[in-house]
């Protein structure tokens, strides 16, 4: 019978050498990644995001886009550069609830005007309103790409599902399903579940968003 090799042992290092190791390579997808982490401290992110929210304000607030902007995101959410795949980059405002001046006498912390904060998040807001301009398809996922003083972008991924590439994409035909209708307006999709309290596990910590934030509700606040 043959003998197994046995696997090559590097020699021990010196006294007073450290031992190197060498970085596993990334790819193109590691390096955008690495970018967008913290895209205010890179000086070249800095000075395209500027740009960008020059020419992003002057645009329509759902604009449909050829190709995404940040593509390893919208690679992890199952996006893929084929027919039935739609782009668009929606405008929403930031900052809590505007409510009008009540002009009848009351204390003033008791108006109830400042400090208010929606139930759902500004993304939730960007899926269900494109989905509502693009009633033909459904929303796979969305994802941050820009914001200023006033307004937040996101890139909203939505799926065709009578398309006939979608229906034969086995990865893909799952969104053709008339139980994954309206995904966006049921927090099916990341950001809704990530609302929902059923993203990121169940149990402790989390005993105010489950079943839903209506059934956990906090009165006299």
């Amino acid at each position: 019978m043959a003998r197994k090799k046995e696997p090559k042992q590097e020699p021990p290092a010196e006294e007073g050498e450290e031992k190197k190791y060498e970085p596993a390579a990334r790819n193109m997808y590691g390096f955008i990644r690495e970018a967008w982490k913290a895209p205010g401290k890179n000086e070249v992110m800095h000075n395209l995001m500027w740009e960008r929210m020059i020419q992003w304000r002057q645009e329509p607030s759902f604009l449909r886009i050829e190709r995404p902007t940040r593509i390893d995101r919208a690679r992890s959410f199952g996006y893929k550069a084929k027919p039935g795949f739609v782009v668009v980059r929606a405008r929403v405002r930031k900052g809590g609830m505007r409510k009008h001046t009540i002009r009848k006498g009351r204390k003033p912390k008791k108006k109830g005007i400042k400090k208010i904060t929606l139930r759902k998040s500004i993304q939730i807001i960007a899926e269900e309103r494109t989905a509502k301009r693009y009633p033909n398809t459904e929303v796979l996922a969305s994802y941050w790409v820009g914001e200023d003083g006033k307004h937040q972008w996101y890139e909203v991924i939505l799926v065709d599902p009578m398309h006939p590439v979608i229906k034969s994409d086995p990865k893909m035909n799952w969104i053709c399903n008339p139980a994954n209708r309206g995904r966006a307006h049921r927090g099916l999709t990341p950001a809704g579940k990530k609302s929902r309290g059923i993203a990121r596990g169940k149990g402790i910590g989390r005993e105010k968003v489950r079943p839903s934030l209506r059934a956990n509700k906090r009165h006299g606040t």
